[in-house]
């Protein structure tokens, strides 16, 4: 583990006597970081932000590897730039501005491989005074893009534009940016929830729709027997109500799901018939851009 820089540098080194063609092969794009830094995702803490509460903020933890088992390692620049999903307000634009230097001091090396290990983070406001915002120019759907930026010793510096694929994702999973989507203290009252299978079959998913409310998961599905849900024939639709309570901080939509993906549709309705969107067929798995902030 602690040395597997080294070895992917050894291994490039057999492979490279033995080629000299181009290719597109996996150790092609690992060897582009034989001697490169990567800072490995171990934890995304957080990746929401409440524009509600200016001390909401993103969090990662992560382990910085070099060919020197961490001697090179000097500090991480954290960088935010904003998407801007919502244009209702105007069109907002403000990439690449740096929050904060952290110094390699602030990591631990006593760690499992005494590779160092460390927390990043960012407060909303952190993230919003970089960019130098206000209010008015964002709005809960938006997204804020964090970049991690490794410095070393020797003037070399590594970020999101020189991680290729074999990097990104996997045992390394260093791919250096992260997303964290705005919130908003929520509207209480019954969100209705809309759900349909063209098949008639119900959904083949045990989660569905997960709704977390201040840290509390709940699912809301239409489970077909095949996913051991209860007996059933033809389950075309149903609909469910959920209630978020008074004083709720956060409230996050997920779409797990499905293995039928195209046959699943909903719609979600807020507690006064607000239309919070219609999806499908095939949802996107991820989050659900569904805001309706509290007055």
């Amino acid at each position: 583990m602690k040395n597997i820089i080294k070895f992917i540098l050894s291994l490039f080194l057999v492979v490279s006597f033995n080629s000299c063609e181009e290719s597109n092969n996996t150790i092609d794009e690992v060897s582009q970081f034989e001697t490169g830094a990567i800072l490995r995702t171990l934890e995304i803490i957080s990746n929401t932000l409440n524009s509600s509460d200016p001390n909401s903020f993103f969090a990662v933890r992560v382990e910085e590897q070099d060919e020197e088992d961490g001697a090179l390692f000097q500090s991480v620049d954290l960088y935010v730039s904003i998407r801007d999903l919502t244009p209702d307000n105007g069109l907002t634009v403000a990439n690449d501005h740096l929050i904060k230097t952290i110094d390699a001091s602030a990591f631990s090396t006593d760690t499992p491989h005494g590779l160092p290990r460390g927390t990043i983070s960012a407060t909303f406001a952190e993230a919003e005074s970089a960019m130098g915002l206000n209010s008015s120019q964002h709005a809960p759907g938006d997204i804020f893009k964090f970049e991690l930026r490794l410095n070393l010793t020797d003037g070399r510096t590594f970020g999101a534009s020189s991680a290729a694929s074999i990097i990104t994702g996997g045992f390394f999973s260093s791919p250096f940016a992260y997303n964290a989507i705005i919130l908003c203290s929520p509207e209480p009252g019954d969100y209705r929830v809309d759900m349909q299978d063209s098949y008639g079959d119900g959904w083949q998913s045990a989660k569905g729709i997960l709704l977390t409310i201040d840290g509390v998961e709940i699912s809301i599905t239409m489970q077909s027997s095949y996913a051991g849900g209860p007996p059933c024939c033809g389950w075309l639709s149903t609909s469910e109500t959920v209630n978020i309570p008074v004083g709720t901080e956060i409230a996050i939509w997920d779409y797990t799901g499905d293995s039928y993906g195209s046959e699943v549709t909903f719609q979600i309705t807020g507690p006064n018939g607000e239309d919070l969107g219609s999806y499908g067929p095939s949802p996107p798995v991820g989050l659900l851009p569904v805001v309706l902030c509290a007055n």
